[in-house]
């Protein structure tokens, strides 16, 4: 008889800990288990901000697949459709190439997108931070324009390159804008004379930052970030972007030049391919994460309408937050060995364990176990988290080092070279194509002074 096949889709908090669960529980000549994800590592979001400030290495939150997975055959790319009938599905892999993947069980954990709305502007002048890509890029991107605005004589230019605005106030949106407001800071000691010209915005459309720490956390995290010099604006929103200028929604006008949108995610859109119903996006599920009238296919994380059984409220849903990712794959890998055995599945029960914020520096707020704590006792235990919870030794190496370092030696605050650079060709690092000759030159150099 052949073995089952249980595949796994997307390789986040939940996918991760259940591939990892179902290794340990299922014993290797009884399941072959099957990921199909795009990269080779685990990412480590929570840390993303302190990867666009530059305190910790992108390495530091890749977390290595193939150092925590001993038997899973991994399939390189993504899921862009599930036939349901046939009990299989389709991938893209990093080639360009497409591969059919049939499966025995199904779970779907294809993590979320940014969400985005019909603002004129947004897509083509916005930048994200929700992976390692953005992340690298804000870093380099904010360097930059401090240092043209250093090298410009232009008042409006300086402006423009100096002002900066993080739309979205949940935990991205403020640790985001924290991070990087720091590395202003550490870079204005190359930048003397930009001092006074920074300036840091997050705005929100919400009437709180951060509702879920309450009103007494919400608020010291609120007052700490305008501490710093960050101005917060809520109950506005991007009216238009332009390439020099954002318009909000009470109509002030910012010259700005760095628009960072981290204002929520929106579901996989692999989950409404799937053809079963949806939620607003999401994959309907029971509380025992299986999909109603399709019990070999189980889903949580982000895209999935996990009922929230801790709340009277009817319909409630648990929030997309790596805590519960990390529970429900969990569960789902104790969900599927139960399908496979023909035993009941449990259903998903949570306590809230709390929630932490770095605001980076010395700063941060936590609430564990319902207990408010500002200031560096907050740190340590937000830090300490993280520690804990990065699945990975040398991971969790890494990123204490990194913050040892910059506690001892200070930041760094060079690019990496990412701004406006081809890859495509052996050549395209190296620019060649961009010199002038003679003639060119002298053309230019006429034209320059003829507009002067």
């Amino acid at each position: 008889m052949a073995r089952p096949r249980i595949v796994v889709v997307g390789a986040g908090f939940a996918g991760l800990n259940a591939l990892r669960r179902m290794e340990r529980r299922i014993p290797k000549d009884a399941a072959e288990l099957v990921l199909i994800t795009p990269n080779d590592y685990m990412l480590y979001q929570p840390l993303l901000p302190q990867v666009a400030s530059g305190l910790l290495t992108p390495q530091s939150i890749a977390v290595s697949l193939h150092r925590l997975l001993r038997r899973t055959k991994m399939v390189p790319g993504a899921a862009i459709g599930v036939d349901t009938k046939s009990r299989t599905v389709v991938a893209r892999k990093i080639s360009g190439e497409t591969t059919y993947v049939p499966y025995d069980r199904l779970v779907l954990v294809p993590g979320s997108n940014t969400r985005v709305f019909d603002i004129p502007g947004l897509i083509q002048h916005g930048r994200g931070n929700k992976n390692l890509a953005e992340a690298v890029y804000l870093r380099d991107h904010v360097l930059a324009q401090l240092e043209l605005a250093n090298a410009s004589d232009d008042p409006q230019e300086r402006e423009e390159r100096c002002t900066f605005l993080v739309v979205g106030g949940g935990y991205t949106g403020v640790e985001t804008a924290a991070s990087l407001e720091l590395l202003c800071e550490e870079a204005c000691k190359r930048y003397p004379r930009l001092r006074e010209s920074i300036s840091w915005h997050l705005i929100d459309i919400a009437p709180r930052l951060m509702p879920e720490l309450g009103e007494s956390l919400g608020d010291a995290a609120m007052n700490l970030l305008r501490q710093r010099g960050v101005q917060v604006s809520l109950g506005v929103s991007v009216k238009e972007a332009t390439e020099d200028k954002v318009t909000l929604t009470d109509d002030r006008v910012l010259p700005c030049r760095t628009l960072i949108w981290t204002a929520g995610t929106s579901p996989s859109p692999l989950m409404e391919a799937t053809g079963l119903a949806t939620n607003k996006g999401k994959l309907v599920v029971g509380a025992d994460l299986a999909v109603p009238g399709s019990p070999e296919i189980l889903a949580a994380g982000d895209s999935a309408a996990v009922p929230d059984l801790s709340k009277d409220e009817e319909g409630a849903l648990c929030p997309p937050t790596a805590q519960h990712a990390m529970r429900q794959g969990h569960l789902l890998a104790d969900n599927v060995i139960a399908s496979l055995l023909g035993q009941p599945l449990q259903e998903y029960r949570h306590k809230d364990l709390g929630l932490l914020v770095d605001l980076s520096g010395r700063d941060a707020v936590a609430r564990p176990l319902g207990k408010e704590i500002t200031g560096l006792p907050a740190l340590g235990i937000t830090r300490a988290y993280h520690l804990y919870a990065l699945p990975s030794g040398p991971g969790r190496a890494r990123v204490a080092t990194n913050w040892a370092i910059r506690a001892l030696l200070g930041g760094e605050v060079s690019r990496l070279g990412f701004l406006n650079r081809k890859i495509d060709t052996l050549v395209d690092p190296e620019e060649t194509s961009q010199y002038l000759d003679q003639d060119q030159v002298r053309q230019q150099v006429e034209m320059a002074r003829g507009a002067v």
